[in-house]
This record gives C-alpha cells, sequence and structure tokens, in this order.
C-alpha cells in the first residue's frame, strides 16, 4: 500500500511523492490523515540544510510531527481505556510509517502506519479542525514549565521573547495555570497583535527593571547578550527554541546575577496529555493561531511561506483530496 507525503529531497528541494508504507503489525492503526503542521523550528532547519547532527537524520526524508486524522483500520486486539479504535480522531506526534526514505519525523502525508500506543485520542468537540496540529508546541511550551513531571516545576515565565505560536501557547499556558502575566517581547510590528490576557512590547519599549524568569522561544542565538542584564539576583533564563548557532554570553553580567541557564529539551509523552486534557476541558484554547492552509499540491509554496512570511503565524497542510 502507498500513500502520499511531502519529501524533502535536498536542502530547499521537496516533492509530493507516492511512497510505500511500512506493512502494519498487531498493535498498530492506519490513520487516514486530515491536516498536518509545519514546524518553523526543526523544520525549517530540516529544510535548509542546517540540522545540527540529529538521530536519523539524511536525505531524502519526510518531515513532520504535527497530525491530525481518523483511525481507518486497526491491528490487532486494543485493550486499555486510552487505546483508539476505529473512527477515533488522533494526534500523531511523527511516525516511521515510510519505506525508502528516512522518516523525520514522518507525518506529513496522506496516510500513515503508527503504533497505536503512539497516537493520543481526540475529543470530538475539542480542537475543532486543523486546530489540534498544534498540540505538539503546545506541550513543548508546557514542558518548558513542567519538567515533563521529572521533577518540580520551574518558576513561571514573567518575561517570554517571541510572540509566535510558541509564544502564544507559553503565554496562554501561563494565565490558564493563574500565574501573574507575562510580558512578551516581539521585534517584528506584525505579530505583536493577538494578546490574550497578557501584553506585547517591543523590547526597546519595555520600561520594566527586572525579571525572575525569562523564557526565550525566539530562536535567537544572540538572546543572552540581551536578556541577562534584565535577570534580578538569582534569576532564570530558559532556552525554548531552536538555535543554528552556539550561543554565548557575557560573564560579568551573569555573574553578578548569578544566572541560571537552563536548556528545555524536547517534550515527552506526559506533557502531550497534559495539554491535551487542558484543550479538552477547555482551560487551552488554540484558536486563532493558524493563519495559513494550503493543499500538499501547493507544498513548495507552503513552505515559503511558512519559513519566511512573518504574517504567518502557522502552516498547515490540508490533506483532505490528497
Amino acid at each position: 500500500m502507498n500513500a502520499a507525503a511531502i519529501v524533502f529531497q535536498q536542502p530547499c528541494q521537496l516533492s509530493v511523492r507516492s511512497l510505500p508504507l511500512r506493512p502494519p503489525q498487531p498493535g498498530d492503526v492506519e490513520v487516514q490523515v486530515e491536516h498536518s503542521g509545519i514546524s518553523t523550528g526543526t523544520e525549517r532547519l530540516l529544510w535548509d540544510g542546517s540540522m545540527p547532527p540529529f538521530p536519523g537524520m539524511g536525505y531524502p526524508l519526510v518531515p513532520g510531527y504535527e497530525t491530525v486524522g481518523r483511525v481507518v483500520r486497526v491491528h490487532g486486539d486494543l485493550t486499555g481505556q486510552q487505546a483508539p479504535a476505529l473512527g477515533d480522531r488522533v494526534f500523531v506526534p511523527g511516525s516511521y510509517s515510510f519505506e525508502g526514505v528516512h522518516n523525520l519525523f514522518g507525518g506529513a502525508g496522506s496516510r500513515l502506519v503508527v503504533p497505536a500506543d503512539r497516537v493520543v485520542k481526540l475529543h470530538e468537540g475539542s480542537a475543532q479542525g486543523a486546530s489540534a496540529v498544534l498540540l505538539a508546541l503546545a506541550a513543548t511550551a508546557y514542558h518548558t514549565v513542567s519538567h515533563g513531571g521529572s521533577r518540580d516545576p520551574g518558576t513561571p515565565p514573567d518575561l517570554i521573547v517571541g510572540h509566535g505560536v510558541m509564544g502564544r501557547l507559553l503565554a496562554r499556558l501561563t494565565v490558564a495555570a493563574g500565574a501573574p502575566a507575562p510580558v512578551v517581547w516581539e521585534t517584528q510590528a506584525a505579530r505583536r497583535s493577538g494578546a490574550e490576557g497578557y501584553t506585547v512590547v517591543h523590547p526597546d519599549e519595555d520600561t520594566a527593571a527586572q525579571y525572575h524568569a525569562i523564557y526565550d522561544v525566539s530562536g535567537d542565538a544572540g538572546v543572552l547578550h540581551t536578556v541577562i542584564p534584565r535577570l534580578v539576583k538569582g534569576g532564570e533564563v530558559v532556552l525554548a527554541g531552536f538555535y543554528r548557532q552556539d550561543l554565548s554570553f557575557a560573564y560579568a553580567p551573569a555573574f553578578m546575577r548569578e544566572a541560571s541557564i537552563r536548556v528545555a529539551a524536547e517534550w515527552k509523552r506526559a506533557d502531550l496529555l497534559a495539554v491535551t486534557e487542558l484543550v479538552n476541558t477547555g482551560r487551552l484554547s488554540l484558536d486563532g493561531l493558524i493563519t495559513h492552509t494550503e493543499s500538499p499540491v501547493r507544498a513548495h509554496a507552503a513552505y515559503e511561506a511558512a519559513f519566511g512570511d512573518p504574517l504567518c503565524l502557522k502552516m498547515v497542510l490540508d490533506w483532505s483530496n490528497a
């Protein structure tokens, strides 16, 4: 059985190809894909060839780890309350579905074969349409504070750097948790609108003196030089973007503030389940974050817009007619 998929042939070159799906095994489900998101972090690095050494890296590859679809076939007997059933709408955080290519991260296709314990069931009344593709980003934002449940939560942000989708989700999660509303820095005027319960300003317009917890989701490799001087003594900078270049900082300002610098790793399944519950119960909204939708046949234009248009917060591919 074959399925259509986005294939990065090499940096900045893609095609939509019919690829063989791996044979299903007991415990797998087949998912007919409705929508898949384009990541402006890791996927951008795969697109332009600047991704650092990463497990499974190589071309040609199928990208994508933000996929939503319906279970159309179940293989074997699946048991348990969370086991997906035929007809369930599910979120798929990537897959190893396709043969003959690297699956990094393997979710940008019309049909996927995935272990049942990898997908997450969605409530029909929540995360309508394409918005559920944002669950991976929401889980990433959640992980920055929760540490994946591995230890006590960190201090919620009082300053967030970057008002893309990740920054907006982190700010929404902070407000939803009942913490004081954070300030968000954004240098692009086109992205300073859309705040819900918090303030967005240009960094040069921020008159606040110092912050306890500064979370960077901008991906700017020079951010430490800017934010460390804005820390209180003993404050923390959390690096939650994905950076092309090595990061550095001036030692004296960090020394005077006894600064902590923490790197937030990729989300874990516990984070994904937590944010899915927040969305299912209405405590976290994913509305208003998807700005662009394209058909896979226009994939090249979609990727260029996702990575180059400042008005494009989130680009989604619609696989309904693929």
